[in-house]
């Protein structure tokens, strides 16, 4: 098959949804197949094999850490000369608003997938009153694709309630080579640690992002002397975090990729995952992967992955003190290291595999209902 994938956000960027993208398709790269990636143009042209059309990007003004592409007629252009089977458009709304109307236009299957609860993360950058017209907009999107694909059971639920149609799950995974508690350092550790690698290594691991409600790990660094702090990313809130965790031991890394990521993780004692926005979270699956518990806000997301006391520890969000308590659960070393195994054994069979093929086989399904219906309208 021929496979355009139209997304939102690329390498170089780091997110879940690159990591998905990037881990699929080499998977169908392998399969046989050809893909064709258009994205903001970020300086990189090629994956894997994959040719990477760009489209030029700019900043937003109120979110100038990270550059999107706007709707773009070279997207048409792109779609026409590839000609391909299918198009896949990956969190339609800037220059995805581009792929799906030209996935339309040029009567191409379209799939759409939904990763970033956009509506929900605008009340953060002081839109909340406009959230009822971003839902609108999703939604328009997403009912003109022939199959949309969303990363959890519990967001399934939440986007069938909205009026989404046509939704199916896809699957989650985690690249278990990559991430490994065999990656452990001690320099790394003593890096992350500020040169406290006594401590409790607390890790945070995403953007930095007022959604992400990263402020809060800052009670327990200052209630105890037992933990010290690492955040591993940027973005936008990290001037802000830098001046709210002014004098603790909190150590901020900027972007690590690559080997060097999979060592922060593992040569950390537990995952930090305070969000409660996220329709997934894969980065609690590199943790639990690489052998560490996950102290998470509970959600519908982090319950379909993390159970409490048995492969990490789920808090009440609302509840100040719950974050507090739950993380001085983790001051049992003995008790750490049991729910440390057994997320490293709850993962062990997750791979990337099953994700990549159930991908293809809904895109050869999409496309060949296309195919039917044509011959029918056509007789």
């Amino acid at each position: 098959m021929k496979i355009m994938i139209v997304t939102e956000t690329f390498l170089p960027s780091t997110d879940g949804i690159v990591t998905r993208l990037t881990a699929c398709i080499r998977w169908l790269h392998r399969d046989g197949h050809e893909v064709q990636i258009v994205a903001p143009d970020l300086g990189v042209r090629e994956f894997d094999g994959a040719f990477i059309k760009g489209v030029p990007a700019f900043a937003f003004p109120f979110y100038r850490s990270k550059k999107f592409a706007f709707p773009n007629p070279v997207v048409k252009k792109y779609m026409a000369a590839f000609n391909p089977d299918i198009v896949h458009v990956v969190n339609p709304a800037v220059v995805g608003y581009s792929g799906v109307t030209y996935a339309k236009e040029l009567d191409i299957p379209l799939i759409a997938s939904y990763h970033t609860h956009i509506p929900q993360y605008m009340s953060y950058y002081k839109l909340g009153k406009l959230d009822w017209l971003m839902w609108w907009f999703m939604k328009k999107m997403h009912n003109q694709a022939d199959l949309n694909l969303c990363t959890s059971h519990t967001v399934l639920e939440e986007l069938n309630k909205k009026g989404f149609e046509r939704m199916q799950v896809w699957k989650r995974g985690v690249d278990t080579q990559q991430f490994h508690p065999k990656h452990s350092s001690t320099a790394m550790r003593s890096r992350l640690s500020g040169g406290q690698p006594d401590k409790i290594l607390l890790l945070y691991v995403g953007r930095l992002a007022a959604e992400k409600e990263i402020e809060k790990i800052r009670d327990v660094l200052t209630a105890s002397n037992q933990f010290c702090l690492a955040l591993v990313g940027d973005g936008p809130h990290r001037k802000q975090l830098e001046k709210h965790f002014a004098g603790t031991p909190t150590v901020f890394t900027g972007f690590i990729h690559g080997q060097e990521l999979a060592s922060a993780f593992a040569s950390s004692d537990a995952f930090i995952f305070p969000s409660t926005t996220e329709t997934l979270g894969l980065v609690i699956m590199e943790a639990m992967a690489s052998g560490l518990p996950v102290v998470a806000a509970e959600s519908g997301p982090t319950k379909e992955q993390v159970t409490h006391q048995r492969n990490g520890l789920l808090y009440n969000s609302k509840d100040p003190d719950s974050f507090k308590e739950t993380i001085h659960l983790l001051e049992n070393s003995v008790f750490r290291k049991q729910l440390a195994q057994q997320a490293v054994a709850d993962v062990a069979e997750l791979g990337w595999a099953a994700a990549a093929e159930q991908i293809r086989d809904l895109y050869r399904q999409v496309a060949d209902a296309k195919t039917a219906n044509s011959l029918e309208a056509a007789e």
